[in-house]
């Protein structure tokens, strides 16, 4: 079965640090291009980063610059966002998607999707 399993969210302080995976099953991630989404309460999914086929980490959203990195171990078909320095406003359910394609901020181009994971920055 081809699917996406994101992890690792959790209740966290402000200024704490997170690290979310995204395991793929069913299929290797060395030829995609994955993405990292978030959705706060009440608003849309929104891109937040993306990591291409040859480990470059492009960031749309300007407030996780600096902040959030991106890695992936295409040996454990993981893909990670590395969180830190969390501020409330970084809670959200988070999304990690794939395509073949490249890095976009359009999310119609990711066509592999997992359930997300919760995080939540609070005191």
């Amino acid at each position: 079965q081809v699917q996406l399993v994101e992890s690792g969210g959790d209740l966290v302080q402000p200024g704490g640090s997170l690290r979310l995976s995204c395991a793929a099953s069913g299929f290797a991630l060395d030829t995609y291009f994955i993405g990292w989404f978030r959705q706060a309460p009440g608003k849309e999914r929104e891109v937040l980063s993306c990591i291409t086929v040859s480990d470059r980490t492009v960031h749309y959203l300007d407030s996780v610059k600096g902040r959030f990195s991106v890695s992936r171990d295409n040996a454990k078909r993981t893909v990670y966002l590395q969180m830190n320095s969390l501020r409330p406003e970084d809670t959200g359910v988070y999304y990690c998607a794939t395509n073949q394609a490249y890095c976009s901020r359009a999310q119609s181009v990711y066509d592999k999707w997992g359930q997300g994971t919760q995080v939540t920055v609070s005191s």
